[in-house]
């Protein structure tokens, strides 16, 4: 969790320096997806919206992997292809994100019977937020699953605030857990900021889906403290006496207390963690940074299994144009 903050808070600094160019915060919504993560199991398959840096994370997704994909390098398993933030990572099941809301949901959906089709003790999980709970496909996704009794976990971190779209406004449910309901399979809401409640709910969820008594949506109550996106100015829409009142429940300050209530941690070994996880971030971006960018001809690769006559052409053309430094790199 303090690993998720730190880079999320050096992220964002990046970008208003014009050093990224693109970045979805999460402060405020750590808890929620560390405490989803490690209930899993490595083999379970991660769809992930757009915000989940503290899923990958706790998934073993490395910062050189998430840096280099944030800039675009030629380090960036996606070869730049991806808009900043919306990574995805094979060896760690972990579903490239898309920008369109809640096209994860039916995928996730899926999968899951997919996987049970074949006989792998799996499930599948779909995060999103509450604004696409209000999509098309949260509605057949979630159907599908309770038709099929899928092995999937429906996680939704209701931040509160779809951009500048309140949660009142999205819908008359009394929570959006019990939109679950309506498709034959069971809604929970949970303490988003309770790392231990999270962790709880989500591992009798994934106990249940692997014993055939199909889906669960969880509404995880969290609050997302920054901005939707660094294209977006919160103060716009929320009040400040809102942010104050969830900063409270800050999931970090909450599982600190925790700790040192237990007699687990002291303010001298938080000072520390804090000062190692900042000074490993350091180090990554300078490599990130350090490292060279994409060739331009990369844009030619993966087109076909096979490149056909054509793309040959362009890549010929494209080469002559920057040897003769036509077209700069």
């Amino acid at each position: 969790m303090v690993l998720a903050r730190a880079l999320d808070e050096r992220c964002l600094s990046l970008q208003r320096q014009g050093r990224i160019g693109f970045y979805v915060p999460l402060e405020g919504q750590e808890a929620a997806q560390v405490g989803c993560a490690l209930a899993l199991d490595p083999k379970d398959w991660i769809f992930p919206a757009y915000r989940e840096l503290g899923v990958a994370l706790a998934r073993g997704v490395t910062l050189p992997e998430l840096l280099d994909q944030f800039i675009g390098n030629s380090g960036d398993r996606l070869k730049g292809r991806q808009m900043p933030n919306h990574y995805g990572y094979r060896a760690q099941n972990f579903v490239v994100a898309s920008s369109p809301l809640g096209t994860q949901i039916p995928q996730a959906v899926g999968a899951a019977l997919a996987a049970r089709r074949r006989g792998d003790p799996i499930v599948t999980v779909a995060f999103f937020g509450d604004g696409s709970t209000s999509t098309n496909d949260f509605h057949a996704g979630l159907n599908f699953a309770g038709v099929f009794r899928s092995p999937t976990i429906f996680f939704c971190q209701n931040n509160q605030w779809a951009i500048s779209m309140p949660r009142s406004r999205q819908t008359m449910s009394a929570t959006l857990a019990e939109k679950a309901d309506a498709y034959g399979f069971r809604g929970v809401v949970v303490d988003g900021t309770d790392l231990g409640q999270v962790y709880r709910t989500v591992t009798e969820a994934r106990t249940r889906a692997l014993a055939g008594d199909g889906p669960t949506l969880i509404e995880a109550q969290v609050y997302r403290f920054g901005p939707h996106s660094t294209s977006d100015d919160p103060k716009r829409y929320r009040s400040d006496p809102e942010v104050a009142e969830w900063r409270r429940r800050d999931p970090l300050l909450r599982t600190k207390e925790h700790l040192m209530t237990a007699g687990d941690w002291t303010e001298a070994k938080d000072t520390a963690l804090w000062t190692e996880v900042r000074g490993r971030i350091a180090e990554a971006w300078k490599a990130a940074e350090a490292t060279s960018p994409l060739p331009p001809t990369s844009f030619l690769d993966d087109v076909f299994s096979t490149p056909t006559p054509q793309l040959e052409n362009q890549r010929r053309e494209l080469d002559d144009l920057l040897a003769r430094k036509v077209i700069h790199e």
